[in-house]
């Protein structure tokens, strides 16, 4: 019986390891982690993150061959592959600080591997890694190997948050790398034997080490840079009159292009994009590539652009002054169907939404209070280090800050309201009923282009929808300060 262990039970060792074990009931999975409330969870009825179908998953297989574990060690001793998911921070000082990767956590990780095993092992990078990381790993084991063999293989994740379990069950392709040597395509074939048991062979993608690594965060780059140049369309369109809805699905139409992700908004979230794309800025200064650095730099000026002019647009429509005023933020997550918040747009919409001393009334189907409290407290790259190294919840509560657990709570009494994120029940909502409840003018700044424009229109709001024709009271507003 092949035995697989995962270190780090996070959004991508946890489902992907519940897959596996689901689909290979002959092969023993652990997933184990040093956060003990982290493993709890994930052993109890509410698992630490959200996921459609993930729940289903794990409590059919946990037990019988899923387990999930703070013994670290003891599973990696016994394991035949390891897959090691930890996380991989944006570096907050030092060295390429602010865009190289912080490997701590890959490096304590391949010390102990070594450390504490006592048969060959086939060890798999799991999280996104910048390219190299590999062989920084396999050096490290090979000197502290005491005798046994470690083979290195990089198998990059490509779950989007939401659709995790579909894109597990069906995905585009699975991507192994490994060293073009005997011992490296043993390992490629034993770790496309596991994927084989429900991922057609001709999805199975084998490459060298290197080009596995640059495909994932090369994925990212042009993934987030469909947003970057979607929403600066938007901009033009608001200057022009032109609608971006319309522009973005004739674009779309176009089967070179394709019309996944074209929707404007008020700018990309997630864990990866801006990490993966500063991370690729970074590479390329280091191989002396400036002007392919500055290439992908500007991805993420144009998303840091959006958000600074979705705020500036809330401000300036409102005479210039949100000081005092209530505000309603719906959504908080990065996207609808996930509680993560990771680098989400909300964050820095709101920070500048308080900057200008605004009242904020925030709700979110999916994201705590505790959470949304300790984002809007935490400095750039905070999130990605681990639970324990993170600054703790601010005690004081903030005075401007409320969180409500209903969408109309939140927008009681509100001059504005600001969408941002899809949620479907943001498109359901009796706006007619949220119009009365609110201070006149009243003001909807849609950063999802959710709501029905023209209805809302009717109804009496005053309403800005990104890369939509702008409102007459909007016009002569500047639309950067």
């Amino acid at each position: 019986m092949v035995k697989i262990c995962c270190i780090g039970a996070g959004y991508v060792g946890g489902p992907t390891m519940a897959v596996i074990a689901l689909k290979c009931p002959e092969i023993e999975v652990a997933v184990v982690d040093i956060a003990a409330p982290r493993i709890n969870a994930w052993n109890s009825d509410h698992l630490p993150i959200y996921e459609p179908g993930l729940e289903d998953v794990v409590k059919t297989c946990r037990g019988k061959n899923l387990f999930f574990s703070t013994d670290v060690e003891k599973h990696v001793a016994e394991a035949d592959i390891v897959f090691v998911s930890v996380n991989t921070p944006t570096k907050t000082q030092g060295l390429g600080a602010g865009k190289a990767a912080d490997l701590t956590y890959w490096e304590s990780a391949a010390r102990m591997i070594a450390d504490v095993s006592k048969s060959d092992k086939i060890v798999v990078e799991k999280s996104t890694v910048p390219v190299k990381t590999a062989e920084a790993i396999e050096r490290i084991l090979t000197h502290n190997r005491k005798g046994i063999n470690f083979t290195i293989l990089s198998n990059p994740e490509f779950l989007a948050e939401g659709t995790a379990i579909k894109d597990l069950f069906n995905p585009d392709r699975v991507l192994i790398g490994g060293r073009e040597t005997p011992e490296g395509q043993k390992a490629i074939h034993a770790l496309r034997d596991v994927y084989a048991h429900w991922v057609p062979l001709d999805r199975i993608l084998c490459t060298n080490l290197w080009s596995a690594e640059l495909s994932k965060l090369a994925a990212n780059a042009f993934l987030a840079q469909r947003i970057s140049s979607v929403n600066a369309m938007s901009a033009l369109c608001e200057a022009t009159g032109a609608d971006v809805s319309q522009v973005s699905h004739s674009i779309g139409t176009d089967s070179r292009i394709g019309p996944k992700f074209l929707n404007a908004s008020v700018g990309f979230g997630g864990s990866c994009f801006q990490k993966d794309i500063l991370n690729l800025v970074y590479i390329c200064e280091c191989n002396g590539l400036p002007e392919v650095a500055n290439y992908w730099k500007q991805v993420i000026k144009v998303n840091d652009y959006q958000k600074s002019r979705f705020v500036n647009r809330v401000v300036s429509s409102m005479f210039n002054t949100v000081s005092g005023k209530k505000i309603a933020v719906l959504g908080f997550a990065f996207k609808k169907d996930t509680g993560d918040t990771r680098e989400t747009p909300a964050i820095d919409v709101c920070k500048g939404l308080l900057g200008d001393k605004a009242k904020l009334s925030i709700y979110d189907p999916q994201v705590s209070e505790e959470q949304i409290l300790k984002d809007l407290a935490m400095k750039k790259f905070d999130w990605d280090h681990p639970a324990h190294l993170q600054p703790t919840s601010p005690t004081t509560s903030n005075k401007q800050v409320s969180v409500v657990w209903d969408a109309y709570e939140a927008i009681k009494d509100a001059h504005g309201v600001c969408i941002m994120t899809e949620w479907d029940e943001f498109k359901n909502l009796d706006y007619k009923k949220v119009f009365d409840n609110m201070q006149k003018p009243a003001f909807i700044f849609d950063g999802r282009n959710v709501v029905d424009v023209k209805k809302l229109r009717e109804i009496g709001f005053i309403v800005y929808s990104i890369g939509k024709p702008l409102d007459a009271w909007l016009k002569d507003m500047p639309a950067v300060a």
